[in-house]
């Protein structure tokens, strides 16, 4: 049976365990409540992991191109977020 492969946010909801400080996780139930907590940690697990792909996408365009403004670093970002948002898809994590 081939095997299924999702990217980032995409795919059934799977149980892991996590362990948070005390105080972060009860920040987090204070902000958003018990039944979003999962949704919470989910959706900033994704942020970080969009910055990250961004990110080693920079850095390989640095090494093959040299150095990027912090100008046209943060127009990345924005061009990022917007083709990402439009299309509601996310690259494949690698």
């Amino acid at each position: 049976m081939a095997e299924t492969t999702y990217s980032i946010g995409e795919g059934p909801a799977t149980r892991v365990s996590l362990s948070l400080p005390e105080g972060t996780a009860e920040a987090i139930r204070a902000r958003v409540g018990k039944r979003e907590f999962s949704a919470f940690i989910a959706a900033a697990v994704e942020r970080e992991l969009r910055g990250q792909v961004l990110d080693e996408y920079l850095a390989d365009y640095e090494n093959r191109k040299g150095p990027v403004s912090e100008q046209a670093r943060q127009r990345a970002r924005q061009v990022f977020d917007e083709v990402f948002a439009e299309e509601a898809e996310w690259p494949a994590a690698s």
